[in-house]
């Protein structure tokens, strides 16, 4: 008989094949496959991981005649067809708590750097030049920080923010005593309580035709005048032209941004260039290339939770 055969289309910690090859499945390692190769060979395939590149699709699954299940890399579902994917019995194993840390520990890292105003003050220090008073920050003891979308992600940021002793607003709209296991945290009436009162605001969220533009112009003039916005989530979930205006007038009064509406510099529009050219430009921006989950120990996790969920799945069946 032979082995159950696993296609592996990404950078993958050490643990997940190594577990994969105890289970009894015979590897093939492609992590620079790219998504019409993956077309070509994958109904050769029981089992198949990812990370982001690969569009799991109805035409994928349509050609994926022996797959059982599908490895996701993190927590994003938007690159699957969950709902076909049910109908062909394949199952679909997300690891969103191998990096909910990382993303809270960057969210938060990323704030502390605009409050504190930390590359002003590096920039400052390399260039023999120590305007103190320009580099003064301010507390997030005295600030409220809002989180929109409490899933995994979230209560991760919260965490980081307990010793802090500020005020934090969470609001989910699909779950159910989601503040309970950080009783720290308040659950607030409505997502508009939280836009409203929020002196920090961050987004959590999945992306979702809900979520698109989630903070366009009118959510935006909602908020509050002054308040940072953080985003690790979805770039999507910014309308980056309002967000860039707000920062012109002063509405909004830094942010913090790890994801872009479009990350593939190379097709980057004129326009676009123009627009990050633009929140470049800002000082009381602080931007990172998606990578607020992105960490060696997040890495490890995020293979140790797909292997667990495939051996949970080997079992079922």
């Amino acid at each position: 008989m032979n082995s159950p055969r696993v296609l592996i289309t990404d950078d993958v910690h050490e643990v997940l094949p190594k577990g994969l090859e105890k289970l009894g499945y015979k590897l093939t390692y492609r992590p620079d496959i790219s998504l019409s190769e993956v077309h070509e060979i994958v109904h050769e395939y029981e089992g198949m991981v990812i990370n982001s590149k690969i569009l799991v699709d109805a035409k994928l699954l349509d050609k994926a005649k022996q797959l059982r299940w599908v490895g996701r890399l993190g927590s994003g579902l938007e690159i699957i067809d969950q709902a076909y994917a049910r109908t062909k019995n394949v199952a679909i194993l997300s690891s969103p708590a191998g990096n909910a840390p990382a993303v809270g520990e960057h969210a938060l890292a990323m704030l502390l750097a605009l409050s504190n105003k930390i590359l002003l003050g590096d920039k400052q220090v390399r260039n023999m030049n120590w305007n103190r008073e320009a580099a003064r920050g301010w507390e997030l003891k005295y600030r409220t920080v809002g989180i929109i979308g409490y899933g995994h992600t979230g209560p991760a940021f919260a965490k980081t923010l307990r010793g802090f002793e500020n005020p934090i607003l969470a609001f989910d709209k699909y779950r159910e005593n989601y503040s309970s296991s950080t009783p720290w945290v308040t659950a607030a009436e409505s997502a508009e309580e939280v836009l409203a009162k929020a002196d920090v605001l961050s987004l959590h969220l999945p992306l979702t035709p809900e979520t698109i533009n989630y903070l366009d112009e009118k959510t935006i003039a909602s908020l509050k005048p002054g308040v940072i916005i953080v985003n690790t989530s979805r770039g999507k979930a910014i309308n980056i032209d309002v967000l860039i205006e707000a920062l012109k007038s002063g509405h909004v009064a830094g942010a913090c941004l790890d994801v872009f509406p479009n990350e593939k510099t190379m097709t980057y529009t004129e326009n676009e260039r123009k627009l990050y050219a633009q929140l470049s430009d800002f000082e009381n921006v602080v931007l990172s290339p998606h990578v607020a989950g992105w960490t060696v120990e997040s890495k490890r996790d995020l293979a140790k939770i797909v292997l667990e969920k495939v051996k949970a799945t080997v079992q079922m069946g």
